[in-house]
């Protein structure tokens, strides 16, 4: 009990929404309602993880997506910069590798608080020149021509690399001689083209915002990541290595030698010895030479730790979350307000045309007819000659019908548990692949509902074939979807990108399918066939209504 009441106090004293408090207390309570003693709890993506000065703070690498090219790369498919012994790959969830979210371990180094400037990162082979027209004329350019430069080919397609900091991903600062743009959405370019040449970021400041923990002394949460890339052509020469301008060296070579810092011979003004109290900005670089994306280029960053002290931790996705321009924002209500009253409008039109045609045949039909009244029925034309028909059961596929009706219940079951948990907080942005993890596991459990629907529709309908009925409904629309997923994780996995699912997680989406789903499809069609038939409220005649020739 002491650890509860620890417990409860922590959160109304907390930096947490008020919601939130509300869900943890909330939870705390029915958890000790069996008299059980709580040590202490943990909601995924909600626990704050604080640093003291000092303490490193990791920074992790994401693929690489473009607003041109559909398809996502992995970051270290690209010669990038890699961390001694090779990337590593993060624990990821079931919706994060569907979602083709690749995040690994990076070899840039940060530390609470701790401003660096200019830090040498490695240096990289991108890979032999662009060919240009002039060059394909000579031999030496046919013998090069096989050989693709990635790195242009990705800035020429628009990749755009994401970094993440603290589970916060990286916005972008993009500046130039008269405004600078902050985006929150894709990431930052991993360069750009101009004069039809590309030319590589090879430098990034690194912002770091943090606001100090109220409760904890001495401790600080991150709050914002801000990454502003630059392109600067730095003309060094290893201190050990006299073999600095072979462009022909392995990239994968780069990759796995460990760095020893180089000498730069043309610094800028952050870069220079002895230099660490100005940080690199724009006007370092206004008459700078570009570096191109091509040879062996020297990579450098710097770290720039600020207080926020307005922006709390519970608030940090609220910048990610909302839409940047409040005009398209206040646009977007106005069009969904005018589309509900024109519903509201046009659906009341409708009933009360619909409720004024069939009120007096409403009273008929409860009343005995009248020998006028039989002569009138002859008459009726519309909708109100197939009212004996409306409920036979279909004669070429009842039981395709009994399993899209039932495949349709337990998609909506999913959408609408889904659409709960994440009104209650559960589906956090933050907490990456949940949502996609909720749906996959939402359908599978609403296999019961599947079963059931199916079972009793198609027992209304006169089937026979249960066994067959029960099968085809946990096979039809999840071999129908998967065979859509294998075909896009082949092409996926031809062509390079990281939406390619692994071997070992499509077992555990067979073992979804096979080992959970189909069980309880079987489970809800038992209870289903065991129920007593549907009743419709209109008998079906015996003979079906010949359907008139059209003109048409």
């Amino acid at each position: 009990w002491i650890s509860l009441i620890r417990f409860l106090y922590y959160i109304l004293k907390s930096e947490l929404p008020t919601m939130m408090k509300t869900q943890l207390i909330t939870i705390a309570s029915f958890l000790t309602s069996g008299c059980m003693q709580v040590q202490g709890f943990y909601l995924p993506g909600v626990n704050p993880q604080s640093f003291a000065q000092g303490d490193p703070v990791k920074l992790k690498v994401n693929k690489l997506t473009s607003s041109v090219e559909l398809l996502p790369l992995d970051y270290y498919r690209l010669p990038f910069c890699a961390p001694d012994g090779g990337p590593k790959l993060d624990h990821e969830n079931l919706g994060e590798f569907l979602a083709g979210d690749r995040i690994e371990n990076s070899p840039y180094r940060l530390a609470m608080k701790e401003d660096m400037i200019c830090e040498q990162l490695c240096v990289a082979h991108l890979g032999p020149p662009e060919t240009s027209p002039e060059t394909k004329k000579g031999k030496k350019a046919k013998t090069k021509k096989n050989k693709k430069n990635r790195v242009a080919a990705a800035i020429r397609r628009q990749y755009h690399a994401n970094w993440i900091i603290d589970n916060l991903p990286s916005a972008a600062k993009v500046e130039d001689d008269t405004m600078i743009e902050t985006s929150y959405s894709s990431g930052f370019p991993i360069g750009f083209i101009e004069s039809d040449v590309a030319y590589v970021h090879n430098h990034v400041n690194i912002e770091i915002q943090y606001h100090q923990v109220e409760l904890e002394e001495g401790k600080n949460r991150i709050v914002k990541f801000i990454v502003e890339p630059f392109s600067i052509s730095h003309a060094f020469k290893e201190a050990d290595d006299d073999d600095d301008d072979d462009d022909d060296a392995s990239e994968d070579d780069d990759k796995k030698s460990s760095f020893k810092p180089v000498n730069i011979l043309n610094p800028i003004e952050s870069c220079e010895e002895r230099n660490y109290e100005k940080h690199t900005n724009y006007d370092m670089l206004a008459e700078r030479p570009k570096q191109l994306a091509s040879g062996r280029v020297l990579f450098t960053y710097d770290v720039i730790w600020t207080e926020n002290t307005e922006l709390h931790w519970a608030s940090r996705w609220d910048v990610y979350l909302d839409t940047e321009n409040p005009e398209s924002t206040k646009v977007h209500w106005v069009s969904i307000f005018n589309s509900l009253i024109v519903i509201v409008i046009l659906s009341t039109m409708v009933a009360a045309i619909l409720v004024r045609n069939v009120r007096s045949d409403y009273a008929r039909y409860n009343r005995l007819s009248t020998d006028e009244e039989l002569d009138t029925a002859k008459q009726e034309i519309g909708w109100k000659l197939v009212h004996a028909d409306v409920f036979r059961p279909p004669q070429n596929a009842p039981m395709l019908l009994a399993i899209c009706c039932g495949t349709g219940v337990q998609l909506i079951f999913m959408v609408f548990i889904t659409m709960i948990f994440a009104y209650l907080g559960f589906l956090s942005p933050a907490n990456r692949g949940s949502l996609m993890t909720a749906l996959l596991l939402f359908y599978v459990l609403m296999g019961v509902t599947n079963g059931y629907t199916t079972a009793r529709l198609y027992k209304a309908m006169k089937g026979k074939s249960w066994q067959k009925a029960t099968t085809f409904t946990a096979m039809f629309f999840p071999t129908i979807a998967f065979s859509i997923f294998s075909i896009l994780n082949l092409v996926a996995l031809i062509q390079g990108s990281s939406d390619a699912v692994p071997f070992s997680t499509i077992l555990v989406l067979l073992f979804l399918w096979f080992g959970l789903c189909t069980p309880l499809v079987f489970l809800g069609a038992y209870f289903g066939y065991r129920a007593d038939a549907i009743e419709f409220p209109v008998n079906t005649s015996n003979i079906a209504r010949e359907i008139p020739h059209q003109p048409w």
